[in-house]
């Protein structure tokens, strides 16, 4: 719970960061286990947990101060712009003549890159919001 922004902007950075907001503890430690997944939580009970064989407490209020801990103690390797931020999906580009159908007519005639999710089926570009998100991975990466 409340780790929803840190879980998008981790996907952001090409992470696997699998995210439920609606899981019970006992489903969050049985994913992690069945799924050999480091879980990150502000709740120290849970981590406390036998069956976990890898966590850690989220320090930070703020989910850039979460992202910097969590980076900094688990140092993974990044590959930004490769996950779907809603539901940590693959990002393969696309031909944008797959894709123009599902666009507004604004951005189909100003842009030519295209990735689409190959879990929820999204459409990503770099659009408008690019130059924030891209200062965002720069200061991670």
């Amino acid at each position: 719970m409340h780790l929803g922004a840190l879980a998008r902007w981790l996907r952001l950075l090409g992470l696997d960061a699998s995210y439920r907001n609606d899981a019970t503890d006992d489903a969050l430690v049985d994913k992690a286990a069945d799924e050999q997944r480091t879980l990150l939580s502000k709740d120290r009970g849970l981590l406390m947990r036998r069956a976990i064989a890898a966590g850690g407490y989220v320090r930070g209020a703020r989910p850039d101060e979460q992202v910097a801990d969590v980076l900094d103690r688990f140092a993974p390797p990044l590959r930004p712009w490769t996950r779907c931020t809603a539901c940590n999906g693959l990002l393969p580009a696309v031909d944008k003549a797959n894709v123009q159908e599902r666009l507004e007519p604004g951005t189909r005639r100003t842009y030519d890159a295209f990735a689409l999710c190959s879990d929820c089926g999204r459409v990503y570009w770099r659009g408008a919001h690019y130059q924030r998100l891209q200062a965002f991975v720069r200061r991670f990466s």
